[in-house]
């Protein structure tokens, strides 16, 4: 089987070849170029820019016969973005910044733990809060953040809305088993969970096969992910836990490559686990 993929390497990079390797399985895909083609090979829209040069040529000998230069085009700069937004804007970079310092109290920061093991949530995103029902229209309403965190010592999602105008927390929020989606972080840890894990064999087998070289490191996948709750009937025992558990399945891509099939196996992340599907 390995020398039928060998054989094949440059039509599965294409993207037309399926290629099985180890326990994960390489799915061609369609690059978006070809997306958008009609029957005789011309791509979806190729006409306008043909038109737009035409008419771009004809506004050139117009300028030429009356003498006229015609002026390069300008590229304008984007707006400098303030400190503080005001009503619904969406929050600025330095809002999003703030929010989530205010929000990582040292308290905070001491009795929780990341997805890595270090001291201190793991961080999941900053959002404009919404309005409370009283101030819904008002101009001068405050702005006011949620920030979320995910504490992997207890498995706690903390949520703390901060007053961007005060700098103070006005609220702070605790749920268990609620699963929000993953960070960049939380991915690239289950990725190397995986990497480590005799379960990622098939993963390691089938980067060899497409790129040439040995798979050691999540920065050399492009990695896209789902939360995973367990099912009754649909897991080994030992991903029961799934949903109070912050659990993933990985949807990996060879950076430049075919994507790799691993939907069966599911990385524990706060038992720091990899399992695989039942089926």
């Amino acid at each position: 089987m390995r020398n039928i993929v060998h054989r094949h390497l440059g039509k599965m990079v294409a993207g037309t070849t399926v290629a099985v390797a180890g326990t994960a399985v390489m799915v061609a895909v369609t690059l978006p170029g070809t997306a958008g083609a009609d029957d005789n090979g011309a791509r979806a829209g190729q006409s306008a820019p043909q038109a737009a040069g035409a008419a771009g040529a004809a506004g050139a000998g117009e300028a030429a016969g009356s003498g006229r230069a015609v002026p390069p085009g300008v590229v304008q700069a984007a707006p400098a973005e303030g400190q503080q937004g005001e009503g619904r804007d969406p929050l600025t970079d330095d809002e999003l910044q703030r929010a989530e310092k205010i929000a990582l109290s040292r308290q905070l920061f001491r009795s929780s733990e990341s997805v890595d093991g270090d001291r201190g949530p793991q961080p999941l995103g900053v959002d404009l809060a919404e309005p409370e029902a009283d101030e819904v229209g008002r101009p001068d309403a405050p702005r006011r953040a949620d920030v979320t965190f995910y504490d992997y010592r207890d498995d706690t999602l903390v949520t703390r809305t901060v007053d961007l105008g005060t700098g103070k927390v006005v609220a702070t929020g605790t749920q268990h088993g609620v699963q929000p989606p993953l960070s960049r972080a939380e991915k690239a840890e289950a990725a190397g969970l995986l990497i480590a894990d005799p379960l990622g064999s098939g993963l390691k087998a089938d980067y060899k096969d497409a790129t040439g070289k040995a798979l050691t490191s999540p920065d050399q996948l492009q990695l896209s992910g789902a939360v995973y709750r367990a099912a009754p009937g649909a897991q080994p025992a030992a991903l029961d836990q799934c949903g109070e558990h912050r659990c993933v399945r990985l949807f990996p891509k060879v950076k430049n490559g075919p994507w790799v099939d691993a939907r069966q196996l599911v990385i524990d992340l706060s038992a720091r686990k990899v399992a695989r599907l039942d089926r």
